[in-house]
């Protein structure tokens, strides 16, 4: 855990794939949508991404999954994209209705957008590096 503490992880972190130009994407829209500022960020490939995925026993290499943490819960998948949606607060809240779909459902979507976001959104060669004005809602 003393690890952990070094990073002063807060609540709400959402974690990502930092090279991929869907999950870039979607990360500077959430932050936009963010107007509270109740969101964190980091991406799985960093110090901090990498110490939550071998904290919860998940693979290391694979960055195919949207995970967020908020009072020590790890989401996963679309319970991920759902909590987050939620926690703006608004109209995110709305998106809770999509519980009501079956798990496996939704996770099967999420899984193959997720198997095709590179083929159709492509990626970069490295994390991206955040502005100025993003800089503090990022942990490295």
């Amino acid at each position: 855990m003393a690890e952990r503490e070094q990073y002063k992880i807060e609540n709400n972190l959402v974690l990502f794939d930092g090279v991929c130009n869907l999950c870039n994407a979607t990360i500077q829209r959430l932050i936009r949508w963010d107007k509270k500022k109740v969101l964190k960020f980091s991406s799985l490939q960093s110090e901090i991404g990498q110490t939550i995925l071998r904290e919860h026993a998940l693979n290391l290499q694979e960055f195919n999954t949207f995970l967020y943490l908020r009072n020590g819960r790890l989401f996963t998948r679309s319970d991920a994209a759902l909590e987050v949606l939620n926690d703006l607060g608004g109209i995110g809240k709305l998106a809770q209705i999509f519980y009501v779909i079956p798990r496996f459902v939704r996770n099967g979507v999420y899984d193959f957008v997720s198997r095709n976001r590179y083929k159709w959104f492509g990626k970069q060669e490295n994390c991206m590096i955040p502005t100025r004005e993003m800089k503090e809602r990022f942990l490295n």
